[in-house]
């Protein structure tokens, strides 16, 4: 239930301003909120008096009522869909079909409804979109609004988004907004006794835990890039679409995006969609050393890859490191050069197909992950290997 206290509202306009589905209005200086408020809780966050207030009953609730396995699709530019998301409508539709229920996606953007096709292609039965120019640039404030909005609206059984720096950031706004459990970075996702079973890494990637939410809906999680696996696509299926008109003003958004940097380096695939992954750790000792792999990666059209250390040590920027708090990488080939093998590390490529490993200490962890493994100075096996596969590739 959403109250407005008359005697503490000042008559500001900033509630009229920060409501995405425009249900407020100002009569006789006061908010009035109309019958059409989704409880997004966009409202409460801006206003200054504190004067809009929103009860949510967590406990004994009608779970009958929540229907619908939606994943959140998360675009790039606005021109394309990053691959996390069709892994989460794999899956997604796995879980759709053990709870007897649908699939869903929810789209958000400015311009992006030919990208609906695509989803449909994956599995997705209906999709929920939302344009706006201001939805075109991520923002906290205006997507959890639309999406929390969303939730209250159609009430789906679970949410599944991708734990990558967007999903991080919108995943836990939307959960505390929403008052709901949340399990983030999952690496595994079942059906027990109806509810959604969620399994992530725990105590340092250690063990894994298993996590449900049995009190609250929708049940939310985050999920790893590259740890679910990817059905192919089928253009002839269709999917209903649903058209929801937001209102949204940048007066009403607390954030403004002056400036985009990327830390991606130039001219080289983004990590977690190469198919070829060459990664160094401590071994390789120096920033020369560690810089020769970009002339393996050369080689076999590959990227470089790294460890915590080397993000640490400043080498490379953070967006290629591979591990539990960087990236979880699946290429078909993946090196690991003078990297030892901590579970940090190895959670965030032990999916990979052909796993090769270099270190000089025989005992390292690192080969119990590898097909393939040679005990050596990585800064003398790694100039010998570039030379043999130039030579090679001479001959041909």
């Amino acid at each position: 239930m959403i109250e407005v206290d008359l005697e503490a509202c000042s008559g500001c306009q900033k509630c009229l301003k920060a409501c995405p589905f425009a249900v407020i209005t100002i009569i006789d200086k006061k908010a009035r909120i109309g019958d059409g408020c989704t409880m997004c809780g966009a409202c409460v966050q801006v206003c200054p008096e504190e004067a809009i207030t929103i009860e949510r009953k967590v406990r004994d609730v009608d779970l009958s009522k929540f229907s619908g396995v939606w994943v959140f699709a998360e675009t790039w530019e606005n021109t394309k869909f990053r691959k996390v998301t069709f892994e989460l409508l794999t899956k997604g539709a796995e879980l759709a079909s053990g709870v007897g229920q649908e699939l869903c996606a929810v789209l958000l953007g400015d311009h992006v409804e030919p990208l609906v096709k695509e989803l449909a292609a994956y599995g997705a039965s209906k999709v929920y979109l939302a344009e706006h120019e201001l939805l075109g640039q991520y923002n906290t404030d205006a997507y959890s609004s639309v999406i929390t909005g969303l939730i209250s609206k159609y009430s789906p059984n679970m949410l599944l988004f991708p734990a990558t720096h967007l999903g991080r950031d919108l995943a836990p706004r939307v959960a505390a907004t929403l008052e709901l459990g949340l399990t983030a970075d999952c690496t595994g996702l079942t059906i027990q006794d109806g509810l959604l079973l969620q399994t992530r890494p725990a105590f340092g990637g250690n063990i894994m835990a298993d996590i449900i939410c049995p009190y609250t809906r929708p049940q939310m999680a985050s999920v790893r890039p590259n740890v679910m696996p990817m059905c192919e696509p089928d253009a002839s299926r269709t999917a209903v679409v649903i058209k929801e008109t937001v209102s949204l003003d940048p007066k009403g958004l607390r954030t403004k995006i002056r400036e985009m940097i990327k830390t991606d380096i130039e001219s080289t695939k983004k990590i977690d969609e190469a198919d070829c992954v060459i990664s160094g750790g401590r071994g390789m000792c120096t920033e020369e050393n560690f810089n020769v792999l970009d002339d393996l990666a050369k080689e076999l059209d590959g990227v470089v890859g790294a460890s915590r250390m080397i993000i640490d040590l400043g080498w490379r920027p953070k967006s290629v490191q591979v591990g539990q708090s960087g990236t979880t990488v699946s290429p078909d080939l993946y090196f690991a050069c003078g990297i030892s093998g901590a579970i940090q590390h190895t959670v965030g490529m032990r999916g990979s197909d052909i796993i090769v490993a270099i270190n000089k200490d025989p005992n390292a962890p690192i080969f119990e992950f590898a097909k393939y493994g040679l005990v050596g100075d990585c800064n003398e096996i790694i100039p010998t290997l570039i030379e043999e596969i130039r030579h090679r590739k001479a001959e041909r």
